[in-house]
């Protein structure tokens, strides 16, 4: 069944939970198990993300699911970065991504002088914690040189090792001291040992939460996102399939879940779902391209700018139209709209929605600026 590109952004923005059909909730937890994570290497972004995909959530019900509840955990997975996931998803995820990424840095390992030391480096670092509790990078780099494990502090070897241990299973991150420095944690003694679905294999489930998240998708979006091999993806499609529609985007072969497919509602007549969606966000990221999530070239080139960053972005109806800042202008601060395109009336009464809640989520007041496209 081939799909209208209206028809694929409307499934997948409603996946993502950034529609007002979604019924949207306000626990940290359960959005990050319908979305199967966040990336999360600026937590102020995840943080923002996890707002436009729920109703009214506050920041502080984000700090309270991670250092207290411990319902949500931050730790390397998907693509070997650092994401946002539910506690009870991180043992399947850890023990079916782990293993590849941590294979996968072998070469960056050893130039960084760590072929000999990674092996009693992770012991040593799952032996100082044990001991200490929660350190930060520059505290267990310290602690390893007491032991005869001596990191350069000032080169990427002290976290490229702190990485392999958290790929292993060793360590995630815990709370942030007060000056906003993460600290590192064993998992065992965080959250403690995760555990793996009974009811399916760990491939089979990467595939089936993806396509729930993110479909109608095609097996290389998947693999992009996860960070798998190809082979590995059309693997995990294989063991999903009994509960996978299969489609056509543009003459491609894609996938949905079963269950989603009478779940279609396109918005209502003048009422446009609008969000301004973070830096890094992962309805952005989940996919192998961007043609049809942001199909404006300049747009493009504004959110892909270099150096690895994905701006912030204005979507509408599940496509990108702008791109937006926080900015400080004089005293005021203020959300700074970038539209690309000329905007209506009712996307402008969603971006002063938008821009209400992130001042609402932030304690921040501010003020919309919307500059004009010339």
């Amino acid at each position: 069944m081939p799909l209208s590109d209206a028809l694929v952004l409307r499934l997948r923005s409603q996946a993502q939970r950034l529609t007002a059909a979604t019924g949207r909730t306000s626990s940290p937890r359960t959005v990050l198990r319908d979305i199967c994570g966040l990336q999360a290497q600026l937590m102020s972004a995840a943080g923002l993300g996890l707002r436009v995909r729920s109703a009214g959530l506050p920041a502080g019900a984000i700090v309270r699911a991670l250092d207290q509840e411990r319902t949500i955990v931050r730790t390397w997975l998907m693509r070997g970065t650092l994401h946002l996931v539910a506690a009870d998803d991180l043992g399947w995820l850890l023990g079916l991504l782990g293993p590849v990424f941590a294979a996968g840095n072998e070469t960056r390992q050893a130039q960084l002088g760590l072929a000999r030391l990674k092996l009693p480096g992770v012991d040593a670092i799952r032996r100082i914690l044990a001991d200490t509790g929660p350190l930060t990078r520059y505290e267990l780099v310290d602690r390893l040189r007491r032991r005869g494990i001596r990191l350069d502090p000032k080169t990427q070897a002290p976290i490229h090792l702190i990485r392999l241990a958290a790929l292993q299973g060793v360590l995630c991150l815990g709370r942030d001291r007060d000056n906003g420095e993460p600290t590192y944690v064993l998992i065992n003694d965080w959250v403690g040992q995760p555990s793996s679905p009974a009811h399916a294999p760990a491939l089979g489930e990467l595939a089936r939460r993806y396509f729930a998240a993110y479909g109608p998708a095609t097996v290389e979006d998947l693999a992009s996102w996860s960070g798998v091999p190809m082979s590995q993806a059309r693997a995990a499609v294989a063991l999903a399939m009994p509960a996978l529609a299969e489609m056509a985007i543009r003459g491609k072969p894609a996938f949905l879940l079963k269950t989603r497919l009478k779940r279609s509602r396109p918005p209502a007549p003048g009422n446009p779902d609008v969000r301004l969606l973070p830096a890094f966000d992962t309805y952005l990221l989940g996919y192998r391209t961007r043609e049809l999530t942001i199909p404006i070239p300049p747009l493009q080139r504004r959110l892909q700018r270099g150096g690895g960053w994905l701006h912030p972005a204005l979507v509408v109806n599940g496509r990108a139209v702008g791109a937006w800042r926080l900015a400080r202008t004089g005293g005021q601060q203020e959300v700074v709209i970038e539209p690309f395109e000329k905007l209506t009336s009712a996307v402008r009464a969603g971006i002063e929605a938008e821009s209400r809640d992130i001042s609402r989520f932030l304690e921040l007041p501010l003020e919309t600026k919307i500059v004009e496209p010339t």
